[in-house]
């Protein structure tokens, strides 16, 4: 099995922003009821005074003002499908997994519409609060392991470093910068 990160790596730019820019368009009352704290908490992260998980649960904190968020989120990808890299989309496999710190509920409709299997970080669509840990970094092996006991990626693609943990599971691993991918630097 092929193992690739999503944002910025199979698909441009970060599915999460992307996601808030459209929801700004067409739900602007929703978000900018919580831009605000999206505001705070983004300046605290940058000062490092809060984490990512804190900031992402900011972030999201629109959701509850939404309809209908799994129809919202079809209407997404409708309008981004295009934005999925046609490098990767030429070489897709059935058994590819795609592993990604962005909510579950937003990649869904992608892994499923793709038919590949997903690991992301489990959210409540209704609330925007994270269900466990943020699927980053460490957390994405553990998450791996679990779902694959005995798996070891064929290959793994990521745009992060951050992802080093599981590049070093893999048997080889690539670094993607804007489509490019070269061999993980060791």
């Amino acid at each position: 099995m092929n193992v690739y990160d999503f944002d910025q790596t199979i698909f441009n730019p970060d599915s999460s922003y992307a996601f808030v820019l459209y929801c700004l368009r067409h739900y602007p009352r929703a978000v900018l009821h919580a831009a605000p704290g999206m505001a705070a908490f983004g300046v605290l992260h940058l000062a490092k005074k809060a984490d990512t998980r804190a900031l992402k649960e900011k972030v999201f904190a629109f959701l509850p003002r939404l309809d209908d968020v799994d129809r919202i989120v079809q209407e997404f990808w409708k309008e981004n499908w295009s934005r999925l890299e046609p490098w990767y989309l030429e070489q897709k496999r059935e058994d590819d997994l795609i592993i990604s710190a962005s909510p579950r509920f937003l990649l869904q409709p992608v892994a499923d519409r793709l038919g590949v299997q997903l690991i992301a970080t489990p959210m409540d669509k209704h609330t925007g609060k994270i269900i466990g840990k943020n699927c980053h970094d460490f957390e994405k092996v553990t998450r791996f392991y679990a779902a694959h006991p005995d798996g070891k990626p064929e290959s793994f693609y990521s745009d992060s470093l951050s992802d080093a943990p599981m590049a070093r599971i893999s048997q080889q691993a690539f670094l993607v910068r804007k489509g490019e991918r070269v061999p993980w630097p060791l």
